[in-house]
């Protein structure tokens, strides 16, 4: 690695206007140089790349680009055709609604470049609304095979110890370029058959599998706005739901490898009969997703055994 390693830093937004200001106020003073900001706008109708580009342009920032897309092709494939367009030692995936704090990616790269293992990191994540509640730690993995932010709700100085974590979240996501190369199947970081939802955790279980380990920098501090769990599950459109809910089962298929879960066979059976079965009498249009399931299946089984080459 370089002594001063390259950093580009990559937001995809979909009627951000509101927030997309803040964010770049808060990248634009960071301590550490950052080679490029892209920006991918999912086709917003809120004039969200107007106000970018009044705002490069009032600022002067000249290491800024903004790439409109004429239709919303979701996170995951955004953010993949942003790392198709650099070669940046380290990728940090933000979400438009994250201020990251001035020595966030200082903080980052320090570990990282400190511990060659170590192919994602992330740090304190808290909330816009209450600064000294936890959005975000890392990401944790039950025995179910659910995936959760750690230490979300709780107060922030529970957690000022630094540490390895099972993978970060999305949210504001540093990502070594080597492991990028490495975990990418047929050109793509994120499975862009995910579209939005659990695509972090998909990364970082195929990290895990590969050897790659994840890290929690307790000094790099982030807010975030979260304002997409405003009103709860049933105020998010029919087809977040079904994302969210038919992509771990997706991950799943693709991840869980060889017979270690057996011993948990009868606690992830009691959670997916008392999970579906909730979901057959509050949500059944959710369960419209597994047409999608079966419709990717043979790509999805591609996946998987590209997983199981890879996997060391």
């Amino acid at each position: 690695m370089p002594v001063n390693p390259t950093v580009t830093i990559q937001i995809v937004t979909y009627n951000s206007a509101n927030d997309i200001e803040e964010c770049l106020n808060a990248v634009l003073q960071l301590s550490y140089p950052i080679k490029e900001i892209i920006i991918i706008d999912n086709a917003s109708t809120d004039g969200t790349v107007d106000r970018i580009r009044a705002y490069v342009e009032q600022s002067n920032a000249n290491n800024v680009w903004v790439v409109p897309n004429p239709t919303n092709t979701g996170f995951a494939p955004a953010h993949n055709q942003g790392i198709r367009m650099t070669q940046s030692d380290y990728v940090l995936v933000l979400n438009p609604d994250v201020q990251l704090g001035a020595e966030y990616v200082e903080r980052l790269v320090e570990v990282m470049e400190q511990r060659s293992e170590v192919g994602s990191a992330t740090g304190l994540l808290v909330l816009k609304s209450s600064p000294d509640i936890v959005d975000s730690t890392g990401l944790s993995m039950s025995g179910i095979w659910r995936a959760v932010d750690r230490g979300a709700g709780e107060s922030a100085s529970q957690w000022r110890e630094s540490g390895e974590v099972f993978g970060v979240s999305g949210a504001a996501a540093m990502y070594r370029r080597v492991m990028i190369d490495e975990l990418s199947i047929a050109g793509e970081f994120f499975d862009e058959d995910f579209f939005a939802y659990k695509e972090d955790v998909d990364v970082a279980w195929r990290a895990s599998l590969l050897g790659w380990k994840a890290y929690y920098c307790a000094e790099a501090l982030a807010i975030h706005a979260r304002g997409w769990k405003k009103g709860g599950r049933h105020s998010q459109p029919l087809v977040i739901r079904r994302y969210s809910y038919i992509n771990r089962y997706k991950m799943l298929y693709k991840n869980l490898l060889g017979y270690h879960w057996i011993k948990s066979l009868p606690k992830v059976l009691a959670y997916e009969l008392a999970s579906n079965g909730y979901m057959l009498l509050r949500e059944p249009k959710v369960l419209g997703a597994w047409w999608d399931f079966f419709h990717k299946l043979p790509e999805l089984r591609e996946k998987r055994q590209e997983i199981r080459r890879k996997v060391k």
